[in-house]
């Protein structure tokens, strides 16, 4: 089977030696249409998240075809077409009978390796996966739109999270993927108005295109008098921060209101100084979010009816053998690039022309 291999960091290797994986009792065996270049795949590259590798097969941002089921499943059949959760939970620990599948003490995620398990993923022709955590696909739904759905997910929880009544005023730090399907999100659940901060001119104008009631270019104290000017001078209901370092993580402290919440999505480092006073004395509630938990049939619904639009946020769709050029372009951080999906079979290169 081809597959885009991790060979060691920094080195990705287009091999056709692995072999096609067999399902097991259970599971579902996928044939893969498109996988995208999640954040979080990235940093597995260079090996600075720790949580990939070598050698090891990436990518959990998938959907395909159904190509073989395992003995006893019954949801699925050869031919359908499905995604899946990137999360694998194990369906009988403690809170995954509570319904929190993310926080599963058996969790593992699919193209991902660690000290304690390594599972590969999609980056290649086939993937098998338990079928508890597959999904059919609607129809309107093309294939490289349906590799954004555990993304949709993931902005999805936050929001979920936040515990919404409705109405309410939201702030999104970081117009980058997740950032900007957060606003989207916090849209489709209730927020009567979302401001979205980065300084990125070009992610910004796909944040008013996305439904950003207004957005602010500027940072620090400038980006404080902003959202304090747009929320009548006492701050925002909610705080989603999608990136994740000292300085945002306290100005969305600070742009919050007494009483608010702070959603923190981001985690690009893996500590951050905290302004522990302001947080107590004005009764701010800080909610970590991590990955989604059942939002899948949610997130295809609001992407079928176009309330969640994914389709402008893919940069290009482009053969699995051109995936470490992509990754390299990535890596450097080379400007307006948001979703690369790669493919391992033939599929349209351009993202006007995204097949099903």
């Amino acid at each position: 089977m081809k597959a885009l291999l991790l060979s060691e960091y920094n080195k990705l290797d287009v091999t056709t030696d692995m072999d096609r994986p067999v399902p097991a009792p259970g599971e579902v065996l996928i044939r893969i249409a498109a996988c995208g270049i999640c954040g979080s795949d990235v940093h597995g590259y260079d090996g600075s998240s720790g949580r990939r590798i070598p050698p090891l097969v990436m990518g959990h941002e998938a959907a395909g075809t159904v190509a073989e089921i395992g003995d006893g499943v019954r949801q699925f059949s050869v031919g359908d077409r499905v995604t899946f959760d990137s999360t694998v939970y194990c369906g009988e620990c403690e809170y995954c009978r509570a319904g929190e599948v993310n926080l599963c003490d058996n969790r593992q995620v699919v193209g991902v390796s660690c000290g304690d398990y390594r599972r590969h993923g999609a980056f290649a022709e086939y993937v098998v996966v338990p079928e508890r955590i597959v999904y059919r696909l609607p129809e309107e739904l093309s294939f490289p739109e349906a590799a954004m759905l555990e993304a949709v997910s993931v902005g999805l929880h936050a929001v979920r999270v936040a515990e919404l009544k409705g109405g309410e005023t939201a702030l999104v730090i970081g117009a980058g993927m997740i950032g900007l399907l957060t606003l989207q999100a916090a849209r489709a659940l209730g927020c009567s108005r979302v401001f979205v901060t980065d300084l990125d001119a070009t992610r910004l104008k796909l944040a008013r295109e996305m439904g950003a009631d207004e957005t602010i270019d500027v940072s620090g104290a400038a980006m404080l008098a902003e959202v304090l000017r747009l929320s009548g001078g006492k701050g925002v209901d909610v705080v989603f921060e999608a990136v994740g370092r000292d300085a945002t993580v306290s100005a969305a402290i600070d742009g919050v209101r007494k009483g608010g919440t702070v959603v923190l999505i981001g985690n690009i480092t893996p500590e951050v100084r905290l302004p522990l006073q302001k947080v107590v004395s004005r009764q701010i509630r800080l909610q970590g979010t991590a990955a989604s938990s059942g939002e899948y049939p949610e997130a295809m619904e609001l992407m079928r009816t176009g309330a969640i639009r994914v389709k402008s946020l893919i940069t290009a769709v482009v053969p699995l053998e051109d995936g470490p050029q992509w990754f390299e372009r990535l890596h450097r951080g080379e400007p307006n690039l948001m979703k690369v999906v790669l493919t391992p079979f033939d599929q349209p290169s351009v993202p006007g022309e995204l097949a099903s």
